[in-house]
């Protein structure tokens, strides 16, 4: 499992220094190490040949805002995990994130760091699942072969 975590290569998008700033000391301080750190969508999206894991995007921004990325992303690749963080607690924005494929919505609170590790738990958990699965099926396929 710990090298799992290593492994996780994070994107934060914020337009926000200070909470940009706040969220990668966090994930630093759980042992994650492969952290960049864009301050516009536009960069983020420039970067997503570097292929991240998972991608902490702001929903409020300047240019391009959250969900125009979010899409952007998807389209990119579908596998990428986006977790949209969001200063307004709103239904709307919450439901229309995941309809475009985030992973999950959170809120900028108090709690908005320990709300990314459990976010993190889940990622990590389906990652796991998903190997398991693919060797499951791996080992099916060649006990049908020999």
């Amino acid at each position: 499992m710990e090298t799992n975590t290593q492994n996780l290569k994070f994107f934060i998008v914020d337009d926000d220094r200070f909470c940009a700033t706040v969220y990668e000391q966090y994930l630093r301080n759980q042992h994650y190490e492969d952290i960049t750190t864009f301050a516009n969508g536009e960069d983020c999206l420039d970067a997503l040949h570097q292929k991240p894991d998972i991608i902490f995007l702001d929903h409020n921004m300047e240019e391009l805002n959250g969900f125009e990325v979010l899409k952007k992303i998807k389209r990119y690749d579908p596998n990428i995990y986006v977790i949209m963080v969001s200063a307004q607690e709103n239904i709307d924005t919450a439901v229309n994130a995941l309809k475009y494929g985030a992973f999950d919505y959170l809120v900028k609170d108090a709690d908005v760091c320990e709300k990314m590790t459990k976010t993190i738990e889940k990622i990590l958990k389906i990652k796991e699942e998903m190997s398991q699965n693919k060797l499951k099926n791996f080992r099916k396929f060649f006990s049908i072969l020999f």
